[in-house]
């Protein structure tokens, strides 16, 4: 990831005049070229960027000897993987600088060249069936009869032969694709974070640069013109601190119409485990800094390349004033093909948004024939409607739209045989797929993305991290508004807690939260949770002292009392630990209202104790008058039993809180995904290496505690704990991990019988099967939840419930926990 500066000296011979002249510059790592203190191109091999226009025909007066400066990154448009592009990065790769040289570009050449690429692709692809095909190939060979390549006055008439084929037009049924220039950028992923600063920079002058040299494009929506497709706030914010002249360039586009600003989120977040809050805050964020520094926000959705899509989402769309969406990741499932590109779809409440998945299946097109009939052979909506997206642009590393890519679809604007290719604006597609869309079907529920299930597990600091610094900020902004209500004084930390939430809003980006970025990458997220639990911790502090100054006063509390808050809106009442007379922990049992305090002197007492007894055969019997259960010893829960009705819950003859261990070696995709196979390497955890032993006796608590061995190197400790008056069993689990290509699970068989399991979702929950009877059905087999999951028949069910998971299932009667 360093950075390399060349300073290149440049003398055009005089000769050259009348000429094109370029700056040739191959390297196997990403550049950018500056002049006059300003960047004015980036550079990469992989992306077919390696030369920059130094002048289109050399003049008398122009300068012929200039200074620019190179920037080279030590990494491709891929990172530094070594051997893989997903391997981790190699800390000994070398880049090599192969050419850096001055010369004569041939743009009749380079025209003619095109033509034929066209002409022949056209004979390749239509087919032996189709009569354009032969009629492309007879053009292109009469044109290698015509031209003399040591001739040059011999092309113009070989470009007319072309131009003739060109000119022939489409009848007006013809499929019309509306291109949209595309820069997909991860913020980070196979590199960090502030190599995405420069990869911005890079995509994006470029893009700049293209639209200064591309005259004849007018580049308002609604004409034509190359439209680069950008959506995440943060890069924006990012280029504009570091690169303040490219940002002003950029916002002259956007004012123009050609730089347009979609998508309306902070980061292309993951779509599955961010809070709704958390979800919220991303629009809020992104809507709010596009209309601050553009003057308008976003009416699209953009969210091409996350894994999977949660149901409340087109709810969350549109209360923040967007209808539209545009995504293509579906295309990615493994087993069923979804089975539509364009349709309305409707989230848990009802609320539609109209949805295109691009039909040529990618966000990174290069302007070939194959993919424009691809486009349009691929739509599974014919008939229904009569236009589609079609996204050109090197991505995921960066790079965007080349020249080679507009001359081609110049090309095939309106050719007989081939369909209409226009450039457009994400504007113009949606309003012409409203005017069609009265056929259109409707999709109710997820979009569930048939891989990439692993991200759910993968790297379980970064979900940890993720889910207690949603929890700390909420609690944050509770306690300073009651405390701006009842103390006018108190200054609500609306800028502190904006910084905050963008730190946790960037780490939510789709490859960060999911665990599938390189070391460096978690390194800095752990580095971000690590700042918002501190400042966090610092700002809840400051709200609550100002919020209860007078209860915490020494004068106010007569004798040795605690202040307890409650944050959550409903009334708990709950065994806490609180400091005593001489410095140790004691238990005490209080009632706190909602969104309240009490101020805790004498403890209730509940109106059965816990009581925890060991058996003759070492299991351990616990019961707090709610619930009772009892435990092997090996930790097995192997009865849980509600004393009201004396339900069983766990199923006759089977151990729930059973751990288990599966192999885990997916096809390619090792962070990301988890296979269907992987169940059939079940083995469960039997390795005791301390037995169920009682760590609290009871009264207000009672506690055991055991450890277990697992795989080859790992350790689990568990402690399993009942309070007073708590319905539930609570399992502190603490994981020494140490094994490659495992998945640990924790499963609960209780005796419920439904066909399908309720699962939380953002602001609701979903229902899921819990049958494998079709395709749709097993594809699930991994699954994402947030806080828990419930299988429930009428009048009874269980519930697992967790504090920083995500991913689980269900099936048939089984309830399991990945961790």
């Amino acid at each position: 990831w360093e950075t390399c500066w060349f300073k290149v000296e440049l003398s055009i011979p005089p000769a050259w005049a009348g000429q094109e002249v370029h700056f040739v510059w191959e390297s196997d790592g990403e550049g950018m070229v500056w002049r006059d203190a300003q960047p004015v191109q980036g550079f990469t091999k992989e992306g077919e960027k390696t030369s920059y226009i130094l002048t289109r025909s050399l003049k008398e007066l122009e300068p012929h000897s200039l200074t620019l400066y190179v920037e080279l990154a030590c990494n491709g448009l891929f990172g530094a993987g070594k051997g893989s592009m997903i391997a981790p990065p190699d800390p000994d790769r070398r880049v090599t600088l192969s050419r850096a040289e001055l010369v004569v570009f041939n743009r009749d050449v380079y025209e003619l060249l095109v033509d034929l690429e066209i002409l022949l692709d056209m004979a390749q692809v239509l087919g032996e069936e189709n009569q354009r095909s032969f009629q492309a190939l007879y053009v292109a060979n009469q044109m290698v009869n015509v031209c003399d390549v040591m001739d040059p006055s011999t092309f113009p008439a070989a470009r007319g032969l072309a131009a003739a084929i060109f000119s022939q037009r489409n009848g007006e049924s013809q499929h019309t694709i509306h291109a949209m220039g595309h820069c997909h950028i991860d913020s980070a992923w196979l590199w960090p974070y502030e190599e995405t600063i420069r990869k911005c920079a890079r995509s994006w002058v470029t893009v700049v640069h293209l639209m200064e040299h591309n005259p004849e494009l007018t580049f308002a929506c609604s004409q034509l013109g190359l439209i680069p497709v950008l959506w995440q706030a943060q890069q924006f914010e990012w280029v504009r601190s570091w690169y303040p002249g490219l940002y002003a360039r950029i916002r002259d586009f956007v004012a123009k119409g050609q730089f347009i600003p979609v998508g309306g989120t902070w980061v292309e977040m993951d779509g599955n485990l961010p809070s709704g809050e958390s979800m919220v805050r991303q629009f809020l964020q992104g809507q709010r800094f596009f209309q601050e520094q553009f003057g308008q926000i976003c009416s699209e959705f953009w969210l091409p390349d996350t894994f999977g899509y949660s149901a409340q989402l087109p709810q969350l769309m549109r209360g923040c004033g967007i209808r539209r969406f545009l995504t293509q990741k579906l295309s990615w499932n493994l087993v069923n093909s979804f089975p539509h590109h364009t349709f309305f779809w409707e989230g848990i409440d009802g609320s539609q948004v109209l949805t295109h998945f691009p039909p040529g299946d990618s966000y990174g097109m290069h302007g070939r024939v194959e993919e424009m009939l691809k486009t349009v052979k691929n739509n599974k909506d014919k008939g229904r409607v009569n236009h589609s997206a079609f996204l050109f642009g090197f991505g995921d590393g960066g790079g965007g739209p080349t020249q080679k890519m507009l001359d081609r679809m110049k090309r095939m604007s309106d050719t007989d045989g081939l369909p209409r290719v226009q450039i457009s604006t994400p504007d113009q597609l949606f309003s012409v797929l409203e005017k069609e869309s009265s056929q259109l079907c409707t999709w109710v529920g997820e979009l569930f993305l048939e891989l990439h299930n692993g991200t759910y597990t993968t790297q379980a600091q970064i979900k940890k991290g993720n889910r207690e610094c949603e929890r700390i900020l909420h609690d944050v902004e509770v306690l300073s508004t009651l405390a701006v209500a009842q103390d006018s004084v108190f200054q609500y930390p609306a800028s502190q807690l904006q910084r905050l939430w963008r730190l946790l809003l960037l780490n939510q980006f789709h490859d960060v939260l999911p665990g599938s970025c390189i070391q460096l990458v978690v390194e800095d997220a752990l580095q971000y949770y690590t700042e918002i639990r501190r400042a966090g911790t610092r700002l809840r502090e400051e709200a609550v002292q100002s919020l209860c100054r007078d209860l915490l006063q020494p004068q106010a509390r007569s004798t040795q009392s605690t202040l307890v808050l409650n944050t959550l809106p409903w009334e708990r009442t709950e065994v806490i630990s609180r400091p005593g007379p001489d410095g140790t922990e004691t238990l005490a049992l209080v009632t706190v209202p909602s969104m309240g305090y009490a101020v805790l002197q004498e403890p209730l007492l509940p109106p059965q104790p816990v009581a925890v007894r060991k058996q003759e055969d070492g299991s351990i019997t616990m019961e707090n008058g709610v619930i009772a259960v009892c435990l092997d010893t090996m930790g097995h829960l192997t009865s849980l039993r509600r004393l009201d009705t004396e339900r069983e819950a766990v199923l006759d003859g089977c151990y729930a809180n059973q751990f288990a261990l599966f192999d885990d070696i997916p096809l390619y995709w090792d962070a990301w995904d988890v296979m269907d196979y992987h169940l059939e390497t079940r083995k469960p955890v039997t390795t005791l290496l301390k037995p169920l032993e009682i760590t609290l006796a009871g009264g207000l608590r009672g506690s055991v505690r055991f450890s277990l061995q697992v795989g080859k190197s790992s350790t689990l400790t568990q402690e399993i704990i009942l309070d007073a008056m708590c319905p539930y069993l609570r399992f502190l689990t603490q994981v020494e991990w140490k094994e490659a290509h495992k998945f640990l699970k924790v499963e609960f068989p209780v005796q419920v019988r439904s066909t399908n399991a309720t699962y939380e979702i953002q602001f609701g929950h979903l229902q899921r099967p819990t049958h494998w009877n079709t395709s749709w059905d097993w594809a699930r087999f991994e699954v994402w939840a947030h806080k828990w999951l419930d299988l429930s028949e009428h009048g009874f069910g269980v519930a697992l419930l967790n504090d920083c998971k995500y991913g689980a299932s269900a099936h048939r009667n089984i309830l399991s926990l990945s961790l």
